[in-house]
Parts: C-alpha cells; sequence; structure tokens
C-alpha cells in the first residue's frame, strides 16, 4: 500500500456554513481556545510541535494581522490563519514567541500529515488573498468577505465575487519496459538542488484534458511520446498556488531530446539505478512531494 501523501487529510470540518457568520466569527477570535496559524511572507511558525497560538498570544497577532482567514473546526475548536507580512521579520518573530519562520517544504515531511496540512492550507490562501488584492475585472480594490474565503470588488458597478483559486499542474512518472522492472524517466532543472533528479512536471493550458498535458510536456521536455496515461494521486502545493495532479506513463519512444530551457539533463534510470544514487552523487526529490510518492510507488511494484 502506497503511503499518504504530505499536505493532504487536514481532517478540519472547513465549516462553510458558518463562514457568513460575521457575530460568530467575532466571538471565535476572541475565544482563548481559538487556534491561530500565523504566516509570515509565506513561512509558516513551526517551532518544535508548536505550530498555532491560543490565548493572549493568539489575540496579539489577530490585532496585527493583515487578514484573518477561517480554515474551519477540528472538533469544536475553530482554526484561522493569519497573515502578519506586514511586520518586519524581528518584530514578527518575537510577537509569536519565535526566532525565524520556516518554510514547510523542507520539514513537511517530518510532522504528523495532519499539521503539514493545516499549515500548507492556511499558507495557500493567504497567497491567494495578497495576489488579489485588485479585481480582475474592473481594477479597483477588492474586500475579505466570507470569513476570508471570498474578495469582493469594492467598485458598486462591478461588485464582482472572486473565490479562491489553485493552478492545476500534471506531474507524472514515465516508465519503459525491459529486464528487471524496466525504468523510469527523471530529469534535473536548472534551479533543482544539484544532483537532484525528479518527474516531470507541467502546468495545464486552456483547452487541454489533464492526459493531454500530460503528453504534451513530456514531449516538449524529453522528447518522449507517451501513452497509456493514468491517474494516480494529488497534493497540494501551496509554493505558491498548485494543485500536483499525479500520473504515470509509458513510453513509446525511448531517444530523449531536452528543451535545455526545461531541463538541464534527463535519463532513463533503473531501479539499480536509484539504489546507486548516492555513489554518483545523485538524489531523489525532497520527502513531502507527491514527485518523490510516484517514484517510490514505482519502485515498491514488482
Amino acid at each position: 500500500m502506497s503511503k499518504p501523501i504530505f499536505f493532504t487529510g487536514s481532517g478540519l470540518d472547513r465549516a462553510d456554513r458558518l463562514r457568513g457568520d460575521a457575530g460568530w466569527v467575532a466571538r471565535q477570535l476572541a475565544d482563548a481556545g481559538t487556534c491561530v496559524f500565523p504566516v509570515w511572507r509565506d513561512l509558516n511558525l513551526v517551532d518544535d510541535d508548536r505550530l498555532h497560538l491560543t490565548g493572549d498570544a493568539a489575540r496579539e497577532v489577530v490585532v496585527r494581522a493583515d487578514e484573518i482567514v477561517l480554515l474551519g473546526l477540528r472538533g469544536e475548536t475553530p482554526y484561522f490563519a493569519a497573515d502578519i507580512s506586514s511586520m518586519d521579520e524581528n518584530a514578527a518573530a518575537k510577537l509569536c514567541g519565535v526566532d525565524e519562520f520556516t518554510d514547510i517544504r523542507n520539514c513537511g515531511s517530518t510532522m504528523a500529515r495532519d499539521a503539514g496540512a493545516v499549515l500548507a492550507y492556511a499558507k495557500g490562501i493567504l497567497i491567494w488573498h495578497r495576489r488579489h488584492r485588485f479585481c480582475g475585472d474592473c481594477g479597483h480594490p477588492t474586500l475579505s468577505a466570507e470569513a476570508g474565503h471570498v474578495r469582493k470588488c469594492t467598485n458598486a458597478g462591478c461588485a464582482k465575487s472572486h473565490f479562491p483559486r489553485t493552478d492545476p499542474a500534471v506531474i507524472m512518472l514515465v516508465t519503459r519496459p525491459g529486464p528487471n522492472g524496466g525504468s523510469c524517466l527523471l530529469g534535473h532543472k536548472p534551479g533543482f538542488i544539484q544532483g537532484m533528479y525528479s518527474t516531470l512536471a507541467g502546468f495545464v493550458e486552456p483547452g487541454e484534458s489533464l492526459e493531454e498535458t500530460v503528453a504534451r510536456e513530456v514531449f516538449e521536455e524529453a522528447g518522449i511520446h507517451v501513452t497509456d496515461v493514468s491517474y494516480r494521486a494529488s497534493q497540494p502545493w501551496p509554493f505558491p498556488a498548485s494543485l500536483m495532479l499525479g500520473y504515470r506513463a509509458v513510453a513509446t519512444t525511448f531517444d530523449i531530446n531536452i528543451d535545455p530551457e526545461e531541463l538541464g539533463d534527463a535519463a532513463w534510470f533503473t531501479r539499480e539505478d536509484i539504489a546507486r544514487m548516492p555513489e554518483t552523487g545523485k538524489r531523489l526529490p525532497r520527502p513531502a512531494s507527491i514527485a518523490l510518492w510516484l517514484i517510490n510507488e514505482w519502485l515498491a511494484e514488482t
């Protein structure tokens, strides 16, 4: 059985029925038991096992926050995200009682799955707020509504409501048949950590099905044609605003021809090649990524 995917499984009741009740929201923000998850410039509060604030510390963050979003309920306990990005780093860290804030890509795999999912949710929705302060239809400022799940245009002649968006992207492990289970296609992008090889990925374009995107991206990046495209799993990836849709595909051509603007290198890796990566200066993608999940799923097959 495949392992769970990081940044999924928050277990929250997202409480959409309560978002429009401003009185209820205000009462929860004043309650000492409410959990507030601060985010500073896309970095989260991660201090050992302390990921949120309660009591006076939480209320102080709420007062200073640029945006507040109701994430949902865990049982009867409300969870809120608070953006404190307008503060300087030292002031924000002091307010939250930490030395620094953390990029959860680097630690998401070390924390409880539900905790990582909540932090990713908080980060992702606050990024959406920051990027949608103006109406895409008329250019006027927008204001947060529905406990942070809508932004409404302030222009009475427009009054459009904007809802949180994520950008769909496919991420795919391409395999080829062969002895001892065949091999898989991994690539190294110029921006990757030195020696890191991962699955190929790309954003969905207008007018495409997801399966068409898989085939197009693999051919554009590596010059490989594929068939038997099949969905495997998905992962929210708020870095800054993606939903990664994981696929497998089978190569019908095998000669690699990379696009140097997309990849610095690409190669076919057998299971033995992957096992020997530490000896060759190569490495697989970070543990929290669905890329590694897709690779591990293939490695586990006999």
